[in-house]
C-alpha cells in the first residue's frame, strides 16, 4: 500500500531528493505561470452574453469547440501540472479527504501509477469521469482532460462505468466514503456512483462541459442511463444541478481550469459562470414559454435565510412560488400589494431555485442561489 512513509522511503537517496526537489520546482513554476497568463482572455465569452437556453448553449459550444487535443499517453505528465499538491502528491478525488488525512496517497514519478491492483492504495491511474464506453472510445473525447483526473485504480474500477448519482444503501463504500449502490435520486433506481460531497460539483461541472462541448457531435454515442449521446437526461440533470450549487467553485477548479486553458486552449464556461449551468437547464430555461417570462429584481443573490423582491407595479392578484431546480414547486406565498416583498428561504437547502412571480397578464422569474 502506498502510504505517506514512502516520503521517508525518497528522501533516503540524496540524488532522489534533488530531482523531487527540482521537479517540485519545476512544477510550481508552472502553476504559478498558469495563474499568472492563464487567466479568461478579453471578450472570451462575449457571444454568450444575455442567452440563456439552447441559444447560450449554442454560443457556449462554439466557443469551446475545437479545442487543442492531447495524447491520452501523455496525461500523466499534464496531471503533475493541473492535479498536484505539494510534495508531487496526486490530487485524487476518489481518495482525497478534505480537512482530513487520506488513508493513502500516491507521488507522481514514484512508481505509483497503474500497473495492476487489488485493492485500494494500489496504484493510480487515468479516470474518464464521463466513461468513455459513453462515447465509444472516440477522440478528441477520450483525452479531453476537463473530465479526466487521476484517480485510485481499483475505486475507479469499483465505479466501473455506472452513472453518478446518490446512493441509498451502498453495496460498496471507499476509504474516503465514495459509494457504490442503487440510486436513491428520483427518476432512477440503478446501480450508481457516488463521490464524496467535496467533490460533487467538480464532476457536475465536468459534466456540463461534456454536454455544451461535444453538443452536435454525439450522433453516434451510445449514451447511458445518464445521458442521451451527450445531453443530460432529465434526472441527471436536477441531480447535478443540485451539486453544482451545493458545491460551489473551489480555488482547485479554478487553478485546473486555468492550467488546462493553457495546454487544451479551451474552457470549462461553468467554472467561470457557475450561474449558467441553470440558464441552460434550469426551469423554463430555453422553452417558447420564456420568451414572455419578464426578469424579476431579487436581492441579495446569493442569498441565505430571506430574500427581497421587488414587486413591478400595476400588477394585481399576485402569487409569488418558489420553484426547484426541476421545476417542482416548493413554496407558494401571497406578497400582497406592497412594492416589496422578504420571501422566507430559511426551509431551503442550499441550492439554485426559480422565484415565480404571477400576476394578472405577467409571468416574472429570477434565478437564486441559497447559500448554507
Amino acid at each position: 500500500m502506498k502510504i505517506l512513509q514512502r516520503q521517508a522511503i525518497i528522501s533516503t537517496s540524496a540524488h532522489q531528493h534533488i530531482n523531487t526537489s527540482a521537479h517540485f520546482i519545476l512544477v510550481l513554476l508552472l502553476l504559478l505561470g498558469g495563474r499568472l497568463i492563464a487567466q479568461i482572455p478579453p471578450g472570451y465569452y462575449d457571444p454568450a452574453q444575455v442567452l440563456s437556453g439552447q441559444p447560450l448553449k449554442v454560443a457556449l459550444h462554439g466557443i469551446i469547440d475545437n479545442h487543442t487535443a492531447v495524447s491520452y499517453n501523455n496525461l500523466y505528465t499534464h496531471f503533475l501540472v493541473t492535479d498536484v499538491k505539494l510534495g508531487n502528491v496526486v490530487w485524487d478525488m476518489y481518495s482525497d479527504v478534505p480537512g482530513g488525512t487520506p488513508s493513502y496517497v500516491y507521488h507522481y514519478n514514484s512508481g505509483d501509477e497503474c500497473g495492476s491492483y487489488n485493492s485500494e492504495g494500489d496504484c493510480f491511474n487515468r479516470e474518464h469521469s464521463f466513461p468513455a464506453s459513453w462515447f465509444n472510445d472516440q477522440t478528441p473525447m477520450y483525452s479531453d482532460m476537463f473530465h479526466l483526473y487521476p484517480t485510485d485504480g481499483y475505486v475507479n474500477n469499483r465505479r466501473s462505468n455506472y452513472p453518478f448519482g446518490e446512493v441509498g444503501n451502498a453495496t460498496w463504500t471507499s476509504q474516503n466514503g465514495s459509494k457504490v449502490g442503487s440510486c436513491s435520486w428520483p427518476g432512477y433506481s440503478g446501480t450508481v456512483f457516488e463521490p464524496i460531497d467535496e467533490y460533487k460539483g467538480d464532476f457536475a461541472r465536468s459534466y456540463f462541459y461534456m454536454s455544451v462541448r461535444y453538443y452536435g457531435e454525439d450522433g453516434s454515442w451510445p449514451g447511458s442511463p445518464m445521458v442521451n449521446g451527450a445531453e443530460l437526461l432529465n434526472w441527471a440533470k436536477s441531480m447535478l444541478l443540485q451539486w453544482s450549487a451545493q458545491d460551489p467553485v473551489s480555488q482547485k477548479e479554478t487553478d485546473r481550469n486555468n492550467l488546462i486553458y493553457g495546454i487544451q486552449h479551451n474552457r470549462n464556461p461553468f467554472i467561470d459562470n457557475p450561474q449558467w449551468a441553470a440558464m441552460i437547464w434550469g426551469p423554463g430555461a430555453g422553452t417558447e414559454e420564456l420568451s414572455a417570462v419578464q426578469p424579476l429584481y431579487v436581492y441579495p443573490n446569493p442569498a441565505t435565510t430571506t430574500c427581497t423582491v421587488m414587486i413591478p407595479a400595476g400588477q394585481h392578484n399576485l402569487t409569488l412560488d418558489i420553484l426547484d431546480i426541476s421545476g417542482r414547486m416548493i413554496q407558494s406565498f401571497n406578497p400582497g400589494t406592497e412594492p416589496v416583498y422578504q420571501a422566507d428561504l430559511s426551509a431551503l437547502k442550499a441550492g439554485f431555485y426559480v422565484i415565480s412571480l404571477q400576476g394578472d397578464s405577467s409571468v416574472y422569474r429570477a434565478l437564486v442561489i441559497v447559500k448554507e
